[in-house]
């Protein structure tokens, strides 16, 4: 039988980390998950395996690449954002991937902000809300200002997205959707890496920038395949919609965050959108993309998983109950807030629902019910994430 020509992807989430396997059509013909026990930094926070993940990503993408049904013609990633990996000069990882929801110190925060133009200004200017360790340029400015020694020895920093394809191409890039989500690093104004990126002397971190659809030839198993960049899996996710949808729409990625994107919105931020979590992601393309997070499936999650045990029920149990749908209410009010934050005015009349609510009847309904006047659909683009990082290699 001969070999279906196809894309392999490695798609990185919090939760799942996948390889996929896309044909010529963009059809997903394979598909691997697992999930991978967290580890804990030097402090006992959680955060990230890396080497199990590293491990989960060689070994998939070579059990693929050797399989015979396949002939995998491009290796892309997609992942999580505002993560770094910092790499001493053998290329080898020097501290745990610091999980971007570890506090904060605040008076370290008031000393950066401070220093660099206040809250507000810095806040506008990066098109990112005050985050604490999701603003991923603050951990690095951490790492300097508490870890002196090991900042000393960090030769090349990565974000997530980047570091996965470095495993496999040996290439330190640097890729411009994962440097504008949220990282406080990218100016907006003038396109460009803030001023303090340079000042703090990070900027000597970071490999140069290169664009998104960039390949590179290499030799992984014994096959010459095209390797990507990596990309910032919000960002990707967005692609199959630009690059297929003929009329301005929003795009809702759903799973552990709830990102509602609009590319069709130009204005700027206002500083009542920062400080109600809104901020601009970056298009592959370096175009801007408003967007509103909401942490809407760690919340279900949290929420099921009180009303299994409150109960004594299943999963599929707890979907049944009344209290589910009251749940699912709040969820959706939250979610319609961050919806019309971002809408503006741009004329848009649809809303695609991407992610694991997609599926899921009454998030759905309650959605419809909460714009009556718009369309409310399911992508039909499975994996978007992984999607719009096979689409972007053309």
């Amino acid at each position: 039988m001969k070999a279906i020509p196809v894309t392999a992807i490695a798609d990185i989430g919090k939760s799942n980390k996948k390889i996929l396997l896309f044909d010529e059509q963009y059809q997903l013909v394979f598909e691997h998950v697992v999930q991978l026990s967290e580890i804990t930094d030097e402090e006992g926070f959680p955060c990230e395996d890396l080497v199990a993940l590293k491990q989960f990503i060689i070994e998939g993408l070579a059990s693929v690449v050797t399989d015979r049904r396949f002939q995998v013609n491009a290796i892309n990633f997609s992942a999580y954002g505002a993560s770094f990996v910092h790499l001493d000069a053998e290329g080898i990882p020097l501290s745990p991937l610091y999980n971007y929801l570890k506090p904060f110190p605040e008076q370290l925060q008031d000393e950066f902000y401070y220093t660099y133009g206040g809250r507000e200004e810095l806040s506008r200017v990066t098109a990112s809300p005050v985050l604490g360790s999701l603003n991923s340029g603050l951990q690095l400015y951490r790492i300097k200002k508490e870890m002196p020694d090991l900042f000393s020895t960090i030769r090349c920093s990565l974000h997530l997205p980047q570091y996965i394809a470095f495993l496999i191409s040996g290439l330190q890039q640097t890729e411009i959707t994962s440097v504008g989500c949220h990282t406080h690093l990218w100016d907006y104004d003038h396109r460009c890496y803030h001023p303090w990126v340079e000042q703090e002397k990070l900027i000597d971190l970071f490999p140069p920038l290169v664009k998104a659809q960039q390949t590179a030839s290499i030799d992984f198993c014994g096959k010459s395949l095209r390797c990507g960049t990596g990309l910032h899996d919000s960002s990707a996710a967005l692609i199959p919609h630009l690059l297929q949808e003929e009329d301005p729409f929003l795009l809702l990625s759903t799973g552990t965050w709830c990102i509602a994107l609009n590319p069709f919105n130009h204005a700027p931020l206002t500083q009542d959108q920062l400080q109600n979590d809104c901020l601009c992601y970056l298009q592959y393309t370096g175009e801007p993309v408003k967007a509103s997070r909401f942490f809407g499936g760690h919340i279900h999650e949290q929420g099921v998983a009180a009303l299994a045990d409150r109960h004594s029920l299943s999963r599929n149990e707890v979907y049944q109950h009344e209290e589910y749908r009251q749940l699912m209410q709040q969820l959706v009010d939250e979610q319609a807030k961050c919806i019309t934050r971002v809408e503006g005015e741009s004329p848009l009349n649809t809303i695609i629902v991407d992610g694991g609510f997609s599926t899921n009847s009454l998030f759905m309904k309650l959605l419809s019910e909460a714009f009556p006047k718009k369309k409310i659909k399911a992508s039909t683009m499975h994996q978007g994430s992984a999607l719009g990082a096979a689409m972007v290699l053309g």
